[in-house]
């Protein structure tokens, strides 16, 4: 992990973050896939599948008896689990307040109508193993706000099936239907529609680069939730930290492709402590070569003076995810303005917030925390202001809203104001 001393070099550092989202070159690319799809449809789908996946489907959706024989044959301990994320990430969810309002006065009605979206996507990554927690995330939120349709798109393995998990997982949630497609070309079949996969009113989920590129460009077709960068976690730490909690909750960020692992200290001899921690646990970790390369190309260790300089640094990188591993660590929680996440106090690990714990892990990257938030219920909402003036709040607010139109140079809006002033009277204006 590269070593940065000090508040000014480690903001220097953090302003030149960049992912492959800004690749001219993957662009175009993209730029390609999505308009052959659109153009062609389900055998754009076939062809570009059959290239980049190895594997050429003529059907794209599993079917409602492959759906229900994979699930019955998951592993017990593994549906349990599932169960339980699924348990807790609704219990999460419902507690936050999704309701409008109406407000009546001598002005009229004024409200706010909430409104869920009508067919929602939710796209799961594969790799090593299929992100079946990635699915929750995404997928419970939007139950709990009241979307009806809810479709899951993701890479069909090499012999063209889903992974048995993602299909109880999408089951037990009773999803609407499930699509072997995954890339780019995902992305523009359910933004734009193709002979057997219907286009959806937004997407969701995190993806590789070439899914996040795509989603950028679908965007105006299709409302995009967030466009997921690497993933990324910075711990702040003090001598009170116990160096093996640190070293594994860095190595569980790193173990992903690509990640950013960060540590922000007080105490230089805690990273003596905490770089010996994490050598002992790469010796046996199953994924310790692509974790070892997250630590090496993307990590960093942040040396600072004092806890405060420290939040600030944090701050300004904008974690996806923040975790506090200091003494007292509640009394720092006013100090974070900006993370997708905050993770206070030793137990709890961000690993565990990755599962059970019961907010969304579909979290902003890429320093988009300081204008963005994590999955939740509003997501998948619209709301309708609602207007419902009387005679006497037309007069109360008529004469200035006129005089603003005209500010403007738009006369037709103000004479269409002026002809409702006084109209319940019958007065000429």
């Amino acid at each position: 992990m590269r070593q940065l001393h000090g508040r000014e070099a480690a903001l220097t550092a953090f302003r030149h973050r960049r992912s492959a989202q800004h690749d001219p070159e993957r662009h175009a690319i993209v730029a390609a896939i999505l308009a052959d799809v659109r153009r062609r449809g389900d055998a754009a789908l076939a062809d570009i599948g059959e290239r980049l996946d190895g594997v050429r489907l003529e059907a794209f959706e599993v079917d409602a008896a492959t759906r229900g024989a994979a699930a019955g044959a998951l592993d017990g301990d593994l549906a349990a689990a599932i169960d339980t994320s699924i348990q807790r990430v609704r219990a999460f969810h419902e507690r936050q307040p999704s309701e409008g309002f109406v407000a009546a006065g001598a002005d009229g009605v004024l409200g706010q109508i909430i409104r869920p979206l009508e067919r929602v996507a939710c796209y799961v990554p594969s790799g090593a193993a299929t992100l079946v927690s990635s699915l929750i995330m995404s997928a419970v939120p939007a139950q709990v706000a009241g979307v009806e349709q809810i479709v899951v798109a993701t890479p069909p393995r090499a012999d063209g099936s889903v992974d048995p998990a993602l299909l109880y997982a999408a089951e037990r949630l009773g999803l609407t239907a499930v699509y072997r497609l995954g890339g780019a070309q995902a992305i523009a079949a359910l933004a734009y529609g193709t002979e057997s996969v219907p286009r959806v009113d937004k997407i969701v989920g995190p993806g590789s680069a070439w899914v996040v590129i795509a989603m950028a460009q679908v965007f105006g077709e299709v409302g995009i939730a967030s466009l997921p960068g690497p993933t990324e976690t910075l711990v702040v730490a003090d001598g009170h930290a116990d160096p093996e909690h640190v070293a594994a909750d860095l190595l569980a960020q790193a173990e992903h492709d690509g990640a950013e692992p960060v540590l922000v200290t007080v105490d230089a001899g805690l990273w003596t402590r905490v770089e010996a921690a994490i050598e002992r646990r790469l010796a046996t970790l199953p994924t310790a070569a692509t974790a070892r390369e997250s630590l090496e190309r993307r990590g960093a260790v942040v040396f600072v003076d004092d806890l405060p300089t420290a939040l600030e640094v944090a701050n300004a990188y904008a974690p996806e995810h923040l975790c506090l591993l200091v003494r007292d660590p509640w009394s720092w929680v006013g100090a974070v303005r900006h993370a997708g996440g905050l993770f206070v106090g030793e137990t709890s690990l961000e690993a565990l917030g990755d599962y059970a714990a019961g907010p969304s892990h579909v979290m902003p990257t890429g320093g988009t925390a300081r204008f963005s938030s994590a999955i939740n219920v509003r997501d998948f909402q619209r709301v309708l202001p609602l207007i419902g003036l009387s005679q006497a709040g037309v007069d109360a607010i008529g004469a200035a809203a006129a005089r603003l139109a005209r500010a403007e140079g738009l006369e037709a809006h103000a004479q269409a104001i002026e002809a409702r002033l006084g109209a319940a009277t019958g007065e000429a204006r």
